[in-house]
């Protein structure tokens, strides 16, 4: 088998590639190792932003997102119960959308018109350093290979793409913080219109959501946890205590229909391009959820990697594909920096002492203070320019 080029990963990065490649008219092949029920069954956030939006129009996979999402004009902050809102549309013009990830796959899988290849098991990437490069892996017990022009990488943190490059070509950064998010997944109505982040002594907690009537809760617990020491009762008792009161006051609680624990960590991987294999998504990179980056970041990535994969196989240009790398890490690392600005803003940090808490109280204090303030976290959560 051959094609222009095979995309490692089924998730929404790698769907929303190939079916950008698709419309222009470029042939792709997706390999996933996964089944597609288990990639659906994958719980992610889903916070979009306005270019997030644009993309999905532009793959003509918006229907259900503009009848179903959510619009969010801001978010609002908590510091020991002092509350602050962020008004994004009165500061800079512009809002968010409340999503599901797993939507946003389920949508991507049925506007694919081509198939994608799920289970495909030891997926390994061949000669990218040279001008033939090809895929293998196996289904079935047999050995398939797709010889191909380009490979890209957007299987995950995990996946064998990154891992295929030879080490001494990687620089790799990395902060892993030692807390996580235990979240839930409760069928009752959110607690607010918008986004509740809140910084408490006991740690940091937040209220999200995925619909009028299903809501996503967390709250910062040591990274070593284990989420069978919560039962559902200390969950909503420990939420309380963290929440302005106000807000604790109108909280629904529940059963959850799922519950785990979720570590935080910040990585890049540098360069994101090697010969003709070329790394997206979380292959590349990993933000803290706290700024709501994650997906939003893969999806910019996935729309420059596209416009150049067909400017070098429609206009046979290598100017794309040369400036891929440097491209989207200036972006990447804008993210990485607001991410880890919200992360030390609103989570404990014990060992910074009473030092660090008071600087943190600084650091809100001016923020509901400053409107220039508000203005840089407007814009840098509704999302940078590409």
């Amino acid at each position: 088998m051959r094609t222009n080029v095979v995309i490692i990963g089924a998730g929404p990065a790698g769907l929303m590639l190939g079916r950008l490649l698709e419309l222009a008219g470029v042939d792709a092949a997706i390999l996933e190792r996964k089944s597609p029920d288990y990639v659906l069954g994958r719980i992610r956030a889903g916070v979009l932003e306005q270019g997030t939006i644009d993309l999905m129009d532009r793959a003509e996979a918006s229907t259900r997102l503009h009848a179903e999402g959510l619009i969010h004009h801001g978010i609002d902050l908590s510091f020991d119960g002092d509350r602050q809102r962020i008004d994004f549309s009165a500061l800079i013009g512009r809002h968010v959308m409340v999503y599901g990830q797993t939507e946003v796959t389920r949508d991507l899988m049925n506007a694919r018109k081509a198939p994608t290849i799920y289970e495909a098991e030891d997926v390994e990437p061949h000669d990218f350093d040279g001008k033939s490069p090809y895929v293998t892996y196996k289904q079935g017990g047999t050995t398939h290979r797709i010889d191909c022009d380009y490979i890209a990488g957007c299987d995950g943190f995990h996946g064998v793409s990154r891992q295929s490059v030879p080490q001494t070509a990687l620089t790799l950064y990395e902060r892993t913080y030692p807390f996580g998010w235990l979240g839930i997944l409760v069928d009752k109505p959110p607690v607010a219109d918008e986004l509740v982040y809140a910084h408490h002594e006991r740690g940091f907690a937040l209220c999200s959501q995925r619909s009028p009537t299903r809501s996503r809760y967390y709250v910062q617990v040591p990274v070593d946890e284990n989420v069978e020491a919560w039962s559902d009762t200390r969950f909503w008792d420990e939420l309380r205590l963290r929440l302005n009161p106000e807000t604790a006051e109108n909280l629904q609680t529940g059963p959850s229909i799922e519950k785990s624990i979720a570590p935080l960590r910040s990585f890049v991987a540098e360069p994101l391009r090697f010969g003709r294999l070329f790394l997206a998504g979380d292959a590349a990179h990993i933000v803290p959820p706290t700024g709501a980056k994650g997906l939003n970041l893969a999806m910019s990535d996935v729309a420059t990697l596209a416009d150049a994969l067909i400017e070098a196989t429609i206009e046979k240009s290598s100017a794309g594909v040369d400036a891929y790398s440097a491209k989207v890490l200036q972006r990447i690392w804008k993210a990485e920096r607001f991410s880890w600005w919200m992360t030390s803003l609103l989570h404990t940090f014990p060992e910074t002492g009473a030092f660090g808490r008071r600087i943190q109280r600084a650091e809100f204090d001016y923020l509901c203070g400053s409107q220039t303030a508000q203005q840089s976290l407007a814009e840098n959560y509704t999302g940078l320019p590409s």
